[in-house]
């Protein structure tokens, strides 16, 4: 099932009908300001379960996830002042950021360290999303773990996808390329990958 869904102007009301389906348990492919993604709502842990599943992906690498702003990102991970005027800096932007997590972090998306990874992503359709649902969305490529590339058309993410994700979103064309991942753990920023953010 796909949702063509304003890449400028998301119609609210699409909007709530993914949401609705978030809230079931479904898992969703969407567009973020990098690639699309696949994710669900966070508070279902079988549907984090089935994404694992889906990408042939180790329990010890977990997923990061998207937040609505810094407000929101304050909830889910512990920000020291610095990291706070660094996510100030960037975000919203295509940067995935590793900070320590709160207890609102489901453990299987915590890595032993009890870190997480954090999105803000400049796409009005996942931002949308997310603040609709009121709670953040998993987030990782739509593409199965070994893949170079992530799938960069809805219609393609459907096919290779079906039967697994329940809706995909058609927000428009994307970059395509990652996310830059930062580690913010120390007030030494660490760049883990080179993306599509320069740091």
């Amino acid at each position: 099932m796909i949702f063509t869904i304003n890449p400028e102007n998301p119609q609210p009301r699409l909007v709530q009908k993914v949401v609705g389906l978030l809230k079931d348990g479904a898992v969703i492919a969407y567009p973020t300001d990098t690639q699309y993604g696949l994710g669900c709502d966070l508070s279902q842990k079988k549907a984090i379960e089935k994404i694992y599943k889906i990408k042939q992906r180790n329990l010890k690498s977990p997923f990061s996830i998207i937040c609505a702003g810094l407000t929101h990102i304050s909830e889910y991970a512990i920000i020291s002042n610095f990291a706070y005027r660094t996510l100030k800096r960037l975000l919203p932007g295509p940067f995935t950021f590793v900070l320590p997590g709160t207890k609102l972090v489901p453990q299987i998306m915590l890595t032993k360290r009890d870190e997480v990874g954090l999105r803000v992503p400049n796409h009005p359709v996942a931002i949308a999303l997310v603040k609709a649902l009121g709670r953040p969305l998993i987030n990782t490529s739509a593409k199965l773990d070994g893949q170079e590339l992530a799938l960069t058309s809805p219609q393609e993410i459907e096919e290779v996808f079906k039967g697994q994700v329940d809706a995909v979103v058609d927000g428009g064309p994307v970059p395509g390329e990652p996310s830059t991942i930062v580690s913010l753990i120390q007030d030494d920023p660490v760049i883990l990958r080179q993306g599509l953010g320069i740091f």
